[in-house]
């Protein structure tokens, strides 16, 4: 290794060759025995493998090539790729996207607002650090900051039996053909008394996994391993499922999609999504924004522990592991509040409706 003074510099510079590729460069010291240290460092890491010099970085907006390759090819869930898809989307609109990576510290990523709930901030947040971490396994980076995450509420919307009959009378007017107007009806009902998750377990229902004498309907993947269990079907559940259980010539299917895909090219088997009817019917109907097809899975969650007063069985049919995700569903304190409210005011407790 060499070191040495230039004739127009104060500072000691370094000069040596690893595995074929030579590193040449200023030690930033004045001091020989200094400038010996930052030298010998310098050396330490590029045998490591580390390049010690500095580069001119990618912007993020570069980097997302890679990133977004990486996320088509990589083996995981459909809907993980789709989020980063979406985060990448929410950050390419921000000046982070103009950014090199190396200029972006926790800092600067606190700085920078997104449009929408905290959720949809914490999309990109998410995104962002999946992608830091990716430039710090391929060395362009040293370490990925720690971003921070926005707090998030529970949703507490429901799709109550109010909002379904406002989501179904505005369907109805919206003009789409009877085949529409009869699966957007049937995957609002099925909501509200399954409980079902809509992409991982709704959609995905198969034929095969239906016992018919027992009335259940068996969940064999879902979110989590507490995911995989049997669901009773009610009345009403049991005769939307009849029906879309035969085909054309009303001949019983006995295996195959329940909602099968409604093109022949589509990129999956089966029923992907009906966000674009439910933002519709939603917007004619007048209701919130806030109220999502999963808000279903939230009133049956609400009504079950209400009525059972069981929160085992509320945990097991929902498939839920923490006491406390299924503990939201219970509001014991508003009916205190309330009864103490009306007793209060000189007469007996008036019954809810």
């Amino acid at each position: 290794m060499k070191l040495f003074k230039k004739r127009n510099s104060s500072f000691y510079w370094f000069d040596f060759t690893v595995r074929g590729q030579r590193y040449r460069g200023s030690t930033q010291e004045t001091n020989h025995t200094r400038g010996a240290k930052i030298a010998a460092l310098k050396l330490a890491r590029a045998v490591e493998g580390d390049d010690p010099l500095p580069k001119k970085l990618p912007a993020l907006s570069e980097f997302s090539r890679d990133f977004l390759q990486w996320v088509s090819e990589a083996r995981r869930a459909e809907k993980t790729k789709s989020y980063y898809r979406d985060g990448w989307r929410l950050l390419s609109k921000t000046v982070l996207a103009r950014m090199r990576i190396d200029q972006i510290t926790p800092e600067v990523a606190e700085r920078i607002s997104f449009s929408g709930s905290a959720s949809n901030a914490n999309c990109a947040l998410r995104t962002l650090r999946r992608m830091l971490h990716k430039a710090e396994e391929k060395k362009l980076i040293r370490t990925a900051p720690k971003l921070k995450l926005l707090p998030e509420f529970g949703r507490e919307q429901r799709l109550d039996e109010e909002s379904e009959k406002k989501l179904l009378a505005a369907a109805a007017k919206c003009g789409w053909r009877p085949k529409s107007l009869q699966l957007f009806a049937d995957i609002v009902k099925l909501m509200r008394e399954t409980g079902m998750r809509n992409r991982r377990e709704l959609y995905q229902m198969r034929i095969e996994n239906i016992d018919w004498r027992a009335r259940n309907i068996f969940i064999p993947d879902s979110k989590t391993p507490e995911g995989r269990r049997t669901i009773p079907m009610s009345d009403r559940v049991l005769e939307i499922l009849r029906r879309r259980c035969c085909d054309k010539k009303d001949v019983e299917r006995k295996e195959g999609w329940v909602f099968p895909a409604r093109r022949k090219n589509a990129k999956l088997p089966y029923l992907n999504s009906i966000a674009k009817h439910f933002a519709e019917a939603r917007e004619k109907a007048g209701l919130p924004k806030s109220l999502v097809l999963y808000c279903g899975r939230h009133d049956f969650g609400t009504v079950i522990t209400a009525r059972t007063g069981n929160l085992k069985a509320v945990m097991k049919v929902m498939g839920h592991k923490d006491v406390k995700t299924a503990m939201r569903y219970q509001h014991p304190e508003v009916d205190i509040v309330r009864a103490a409210l009306n007793s209060n005011r000189g007469g007996a407790e008036q019954p809810t409706t």
